[in-house]
């Protein structure tokens, strides 16, 4: 868990959603609005200090522990708490968690934090599994997201649901510090850390305590909107605290040395960026990150996870995937095109000298201001040197689909995944430019062979419905838009689409039962969501 430094990140501008999935518009912010919400975080967290300091100081450690207790159970939670490690003795089932992770994973997706970018989720995920295949529990499940947000930060949830902050990545200068941030996480689930903290949690319901999770969490964020979510959930009736135990950190460095060393990663990752976090430390003077203030990345820490470090194998250090995703963040930091200009200008004279990043970087701002030919160029040759990265590949099919050379986008696409077969983020925006260009039956059977697989990703059951509803599949189309409201924790629109569905001419009795029994689960849901007001 890392302190929520506000280093000069500009944050990433959100866009209304829309069908495209440009791959230099992945729905980010611009600085205007970046500056506005600084401003409302900095004046909420006044607020926040004063009502909540015990509750939101925990959670800038890094990992979220709810516990629904009175005053003097919290002071005493973990006096009769059996060793760690022994998960006999947890209160919450590994079932419980799961539905509490994903209510969570609902409800942060509705507050707009959950980047939806298909590459850089992919990376991360693809990293995160690979630390817990090394892991004391390679079989447990884990979904990785995205929080864009440009603050240095990364959470366990419930449920092995880890959330990493753009900041994180932006402020992480190779693979094995990413790397290091994840395995410590990885190791707050597998030593059962959340879940011992779930004392009294048979008092709430799933949806109220997911609810609760997720707003403490928008609050880091946006203050106004976090409190308000919170106050909506207890109106002012119960009392929460978020515990944080120097031994629970501890151990979760440890375990989490032993995963990086598993896998094949440097170790030294973890305390390199340990302590070049404490060092910029001092850069904020008087007001320092809440986490620094309450749980300090000390020096008896940093020594302790260096001096393991060195009992394991040196590992690999760095990953080009990793920097390729960096300079995809940078690339999108930028909202002035004069800033943009100003970049290609610095990159011309030296881009053919440059690292193959930095070609990758100079190649993704000369397609921000349009000039599609001469990036084109630039990524055709990387894919020449270099032609299993998947990441080039994507980044030509979606260029040429935008300058509507729709041809050589659906040749690239087909080509990846004779490379790739299955891969989602070759599927999706395959689907999606079948779509713009008029290609409606071949995209629904892609999407209709995709959701067989249960994945969980929103965006595709918005492709779906469109699809469905192109193809003359009218109650499909339905259904798979009340699946993507559901996903992202709009209950009533996602009932309001099951009763469309409902009344379309021509619903066989199946499909009718089978809308009817949805309807029921979703009322109850949203009759709970209205009980939390």
């Amino acid at each position: 868990m890392y302190p929520l430094f506000r280093w000069k990140h500009p944050l990433f501008r959100r866009k209304p959603e829309s069908m495209r999935l440009n791959f230099l518009d992945p729905g980010l912010r611009r600085d205007d609005e970046l500056r506005d919400d600084e401003q409302r975080i900095n004046q909420g967290f006044a607020g926040i200090h004063k009502a909540t300091t015990r509750l939101i100081s925990g959670l800038l450690a890094g990992w979220l522990m709810l516990v629904p207790a009175t005053s003097a159970r919290a002071e005493n939670l973990y006096s009769d708490l059996p060793d760690i490690g022994d998960s006999a003795g947890a209160i919450i089932s590994p079932e419980q968690e799961k539905q509490l992770g994903a209510h969570m994973m609902r409800q942060l997706r509705q507050s707009g934090i959950v980047l939806n970018n298909l590459e850089i989720t992919a990376y991360l995920s693809s990293l995160g599994q690979r630390l817990v295949a090394n892991s004391d529990e390679p079989a447990r499940q884990f979904t990785f997201f995205v929080v864009n947000e440009p603050s240095i930060n990364a959470f366990a949830g419930p449920g092995g649901y880890i959330g990493v902050h753009t900041g994180l990545f932006m402020a992480s200068e190779n693979e094995s510090e990413l790397a290091g941030v994840l395995a410590h996480e990885v190791a707050h689930v597998t030593q059962r850390h959340l879940a011992r903290a779930f004392e009294t949690a048979d008092s709430l319901s799933v949806p109220r305590m997911a609810a609760m999770l997720a707003a403490i969490l928008v609050a880091t964020q946006n203050a106004k909107a976090g409190m308000a979510g919170m106050a909506a959930i207890s109106a002012g009736s119960m009392q929460y605290q978020i515990n944080f135990t120097r031994s629970n950190e501890y151990e979760a460095d440890r375990v989490g040395l032993q995963t990086l060393a598993n896998s094949g990663i440097d170790p030294y990752g973890m305390p390199r960026f340990f302590e070049r976090l404490q060092k910029n430390s001092r850069l904020y003077g008087n007001r320092p990150p809440e986490f620094l203030s309450t749980h300090p990345v000390t020096t008896n820490r940093i020594a302790e996870a260096t001096s393991r470090a060195e009992g394991y194998p040196s590992g690999e250090i760095d990953n080009l995937d990793f920097q390729l995703v960096r300079a995809k963040l940078k690339v999108f930091n930028f909202s002035d095109p004069q800033q943009v200009m100003e970049d290609v200008q610095r990159y011309r004279d030296k881009s053919e000298t440059a690292k193959v990043y930095k070609k990758y970087e100079y190649a993704l701002l000369l397609a921000r201001i349009g000039k599609r030919g001469k990036a084109l160029e630039i990524l055709n040759r990387l894919h020449r040197d270099d032609p299993d990265r998947i990441m080039y590949r994507i980044d030509m099919a979606s260029l040429y689909a935008d300058s509507g050379n729709y041809g050589k986008a659906f040749e690239l696409y087909k080509d990846a995944l004779s490379l790739y077969p299955g891969n989602l983020t070759i599927l999706l925006p395959y689907a999606q430019t079948l779509l713009v260009s008029g290609k409606a039956p071949q995209a629904y059977k892609i999407l209709s062979d995709i959701i067989k697989k249960q994945y969980s990703n929103p965006l595709i059951y918005k492709l779906l419905a469109q699809a469905a509803e192109e193809t003359g599949r009218k109650v499909e189309s339905h259904g798979a838009m009340s699946r993507y409201y559901n996903l992202n924790g709009n209950t009533g629109q996602a009932i309001q689409q099951l009763q469309l569905a409902g009344r379309e001419p021509g619903v066989t009795d199946y499909e009718n039962a089978r809308i009817q029994a949805k309807l029921k689960e979703l009322q109850e849901l949203l009759e709970e969501e209205h009980g939390m007001e």
